[in-house]
């Protein structure tokens, strides 16, 4: 059975949030272990990602970029990956992790917004519902987890960090999108991580030169964090792309929704966690919410509806 361009882009983005959910428990452990610091962890990703995007690039068919679309691409860097993960480690940092993971809901609702703008997709009442719905979920499982302490070493620096955050991420989706139509992921990807590494290097090379784990001999901190750089960063920014391609920018915001739910089900596949009615409930209500944004007619379905009422009155 052949896949529609749709289906394609929610199986990626359904693989990308995956990879970021086993991801978490990854980078906790390396972290609270010490083998590396928060912005050790965040550049040795982005250089990671460069060189590998670079190598890459070379067994791909070659794309040159318009002059305009370098400014696009440099700005999706800024948005997508140097804001956007700076931010959020520094916000973690700053606040609880439970704080950070409540605000991380707010994507969806800035992309659906930020999309409006400049897109000009509408906001529809079932569009609205979806997002308010999965946000809602997913706040209540990422709560009810931590048995409503969403207090604990919170801090209004680190919450509006996240925020901005998030806000980057969104504005990330929406302004890139038209590019994932004229180049490829690899070559979108080795641009926009070059970018952000030359910009954050200079100021977090000694957190990954010195990070304790290449002083250690221990084999398992370098196999989690072969899959942190592998499958969470390389992998993942070469899917999402993909996605943005094939699905709405509000759509793959609400995939973020997600991150705690997968996360959930792996810790109790774990045995780290336990199921519960409250966790069955909230992954009801992220799905209904991800179904009902895909459901909720695009900018191109109004024009399309447009369109066939005037060849109608014809």
């Amino acid at each position: 059975m052949k896949l529609s361009q749709k289906q394609v882009g929610h199986i990626t983005m359904f693989s990308v949030v995956t990879f970021f959910a086993i991801n978490i428990p990854i980078s906790k452990y390396l972290l609270q272990s010490g083998y590396i610091s928060p912005y050790g962890l965040t550049i040795a990703r982005m250089t990671f990602a460069t060189i590998t995007f670079w190598i890459a690039s070379l067994f791909v068919t070659k794309e040159r970029i318009e002059h305009k679309d370098h400014f696009t691409i440099f700005l999706g860097g800024l948005l997508g990956i140097t804001f956007n993960q700076g931010l959020f480690i520094f916000g973690l940092n700053n606040t609880s992790p439970v704080d950070a993971s409540i605000i991380t809901t707010s994507t969806p609702l800035f992309a659906m917004v930020i999309a409006a703008l400049v897109l000009k997709e509408p906001i529809t009442s079932k569009k609205v519902s979806g997002v308010l719905l999965g946000g809602l979920g997913a706040i209540f499982l990422v709560y009810t987890s931590h048995h409503g302490d969403i207090t604990t070493d919170s801090s209004m620096k680190g919450n509006m960090a996240v925020v901005c955050s998030s806000l980057s991420y969104a504005s990330y989706l929406v302004v890139t999108r038209p590019l994932t139509s004229k180049y490829s992921s690899i070559t979108l990807m080795k641009w926009m991580f070059l970018y952000s590494t030359v910009i954050l290097l200079p100021f977090l090379y000694k957190d990954l030169v010195n990070a304790p784990l290449f002083s250690q001999s221990e084999v398992l901190p370098y196999v989690l964090i072969s899959y942190t750089l592998l499958f969470a960063t390389f992998i993942a920014y070469t899917l999402i792309p993909v996605a943005q391609k094939r699905i709405r920018a509000t759509t793959i915001s609400m995939y973020n929704n997600l991150q705690p739910l997968i996360a959930s089900f792996i810790a109790i596949g774990l045995g780290q966690d336990h199921f519960s009615a409250t966790k069955a409930l909230s992954g009801i209500m992220i799905l209904i919410g991800v179904y009902l944004v895909t459901q909720s007619k695009s900018r191109a379905d109004v024009e399309a509806e447009q369109q066939a009422t005037i060849q109608e009155s014809k």
